[in-house]
């Protein structure tokens, strides 16, 4: 039977494991959240998940039959908290798959003091996200503008003519390319903080 003065060493020794074990499973935890926003982000780059275009070099000639043409559109948005001005030199384009396109995109800081931001973007239908093909593209770069300065972006651009032999969307012809200017913080965009709602007297 063992005296009181060892069953403190004992508990005592047993509370530093727990302690020890809850602070790495936090860590732990914390690490797989950090990891898994830029694990996503890779995952949806290669594969066009979520809407998330493909990156690539600009296609070779086309030696086939030409193919009918998708019209790609552009949607231009700001956070609220960045004031910048923002839009496309074209609301539409006719893209031929397999033929590059290029649509430049102007914005301009509208408020009082120096601002940066970096854009990012999706395409819808999400499907067709991995049918189109960015050669080049201003997103996920950081851009500093003076107030009242405007600068113009390229994007260059190609919708794979694979898309035409995909059973679920081959048919279609419009895609939307959305791009959002966020303010920019370390290289990331910084999303706007939803305000809470109202409690409700229900």
């Amino acid at each position: 039977m063992t005296d009181p003065a060892e069953r403190q060493k004992q508990a005592a020794r047993g509370a530093r494991w727990t302690v020890l074990a809850c602070a790495g499973v936090v860590l732990g935890m914390g690490g797989l959240a950090l990891a898994s926003a830029p694990l996503y982000d890779m995952f949806c780059k290669a594969t066009g998940y979520g809407g998330t275009p493909q990156i690539g070099a600009a296609p070779g000639a086309s030696t086939g039959e030409a193919l009918a043409p998708v019209t790609v559109r552009f949607d231009t948005n700001v956070a609220k908290s960045l004031s910048w001005r923002f839009k496309p030199e074209q609301s539409r384009v006719e893209a031929v798959p397999g033929q590059t396109a290029t649509v430049f995109f102007k914005v301009t800081n509208t408020g009082p003091a120096p601002a940066t931001g970096i854009a990012v973007f999706n395409v819808q239908p999400d499907l067709m996200g991995s049918y189109f093909v960015k050669v080049q593209c201003f997103c996920f770069d950081e851009h500093t503008l003076q107030p009242g300065e405007s600068a113009e972006f390229p994007l260059v651009f190609y919708v794979d003519p694979r898309l035409r032999q995909d059973p679920d969307i081959g048919s279609l012809s419009e895609m939307t390319l959305s791009y959002t200017y966020y303010p920019s913080k370390n290289g990331s965009p910084v999303a706007e903080v939803a305000k809470p709602r109202a409690a409700s007297n229900f």
